[in-house]
């Protein structure tokens, strides 16, 4: 790897290409608009929930041509001139957003950017990676915290994700959708995400029963929720659980148990009844088990006793539809004269017909240079990158 690495390349080459065209017709400074809007809700849901915004600033903020970058491009064949022009680049762009956490709604500008041509076009990929992914997690998120309403939701989903990056920001996006903790570590660290997580059945099987794991970890950690189905749920493994609560009492705090497998409808009836029995009608019981928005409603219709609900890969990687398709279209532009004129792209495919124009957006949150002023707008974030 490079060791001044940035993300400044991570975009199509076609970008760059536009860039240079900009630049040798000398309308690379041209005054434009282009908005960020889907064409379709995820999820044949009636909204999406908007996230990315904070990875957008983050990732114009530090926009920069690193020495390496400019040597790769050179290789490329890209002329001196050009790459000059692209070392000396400083981003002067204004970005109006949603708020993250919105509801957002197809064919609505949902990101607003402003600002010279070349760096309007330069940014698009990136600004398209991030919140197409982010939004569509979100909205995952959301639909499955209004299935279970105020329940806990714990996102799992971290070793199923697309790799480090995507699971880092889907934490985020899921928290930001509705989620109540995860159990990534770093997105804890990174965010302020409370953080929450159990043990895995090796924990049992490096033991080799359940009793003297769940005895083990309760000596380590006062909070205790054990995961009772390496073996057999209702036969060894929650019995296991309520001996180890009876014998240590008060030295621990017997949050709950965890079931990962099996009938969880059935099981969990069967589960709180001998929890009850046994005197711990306030412990939890914890469900996970490739869960999503639609299984977890038919538990529920079947009146399952699952009262914390870890979803995994079903969210982090937005299963059942894996793109949003947002699209990033420039809406106006400076013509000869210094005046902004409308733009618009034509299909025969009415869907794909963009809006010319630049969207009115409300009153807004204005940073600048390092300043912050509220207004009275909820609806609006507008910050300008220099």
């Amino acid at each position: 790897m490079f060791p001044d690495d940035s993300y400044t390349l991570h975009t199509d080459l076609y970008q760059i290409n536009m860039m240079q065209v900009y630049f040798e017709q000398n309308i690379h400074n041209k005054h434009a608009v282009f908005e960020v809007y889907f064409r379709k809700e995820p999820f044949q849901n009636g909204y999406a929930v908007f996230a990315g915004l904070e990875r957008v600033i983050r990732y114009l903020n530090q926009f920069q041509f690193s020495e390496t970058d400019l040597a790769y491009l050179k290789e490329l064949g890209y002329p001196e001139n050009f790459l000059n022009y692209l070392a000396d680049l400083t981003m002067d762009l204004s970005v109006r957003s949603a708020r993250e956490g919105d509801l957002v709604f197809a064919n609505e500008p949902i990101l607003q950017i402003e600002g010279p041509l070349a760096q309007c076009q330069l940014v698009e990929t990136a600004i398209l990676n991030i919140v197409n992914y982010q939004t569509l997690i979100a909205t995952k998120a959301r639909r499955i915290k209004t299935v279970i309403e105020d329940e806990p939701l714990l996102e799992f989903g971290t070793r199923r994700a697309q790799e480090m990056d995507a699971a880092i920001w889907g934490t985020r996006a899921a928290f930001i959708g509705g989620a109540n903790a995860t159990s990534n570590v770093r997105a804890g660290k990174l965010f302020g995400i409370p953080v929450s997580g159990t043990h895995a059945h090796s924990l049992v099987q490096a033991y080799g029963n359940d009793y003297q794991a769940f005895k083990a970890y309760a000596k380590t950690h006062r909070n205790c929720v054990f995961l009772v189905d390496t073996y057999d749920t209702l036969k060894i493994g929650v019995p296991a659980a309520i001996q180890v609560a009876k014998e240590l009492g008060d030295q621990i705090h017997f949050q709950g148990v965890r079931i990962d497998s099996g009938d969880m409808a059935f099981i969990s009836k069967k589960v709180r009844q001998q929890l009850d029995d046994a005197g711990f009608t306030e412990a939890k019981i914890y469900a996970s088990n490739d869960l999503d928005e639609n299984t977890i409603l038919n538990l529920k219709m079947q009146k399952a006793k699952i009262d914390v609900w870890g979803v995994g890969t079903k969210l982090i990687t937005a299963y059942d539809q894996p793109a949003l398709g947002a699209v990033y279209k420039i809406v106006s532009i400076e013509n000869e004269k210094g005046e902004m004129e409308d733009t618009i792209k034509l299909s025969s495919n009415a869907e794909k017909v963009s809006t010319p124009g630049k969207n009115r957006f409300g009153a807004s949150l204005l940073k600048k240079k390092g300043s912050r002023k509220e207004t009275t707008s909820r609806l609006l974030t507008k910050m300008s990158v220099s």
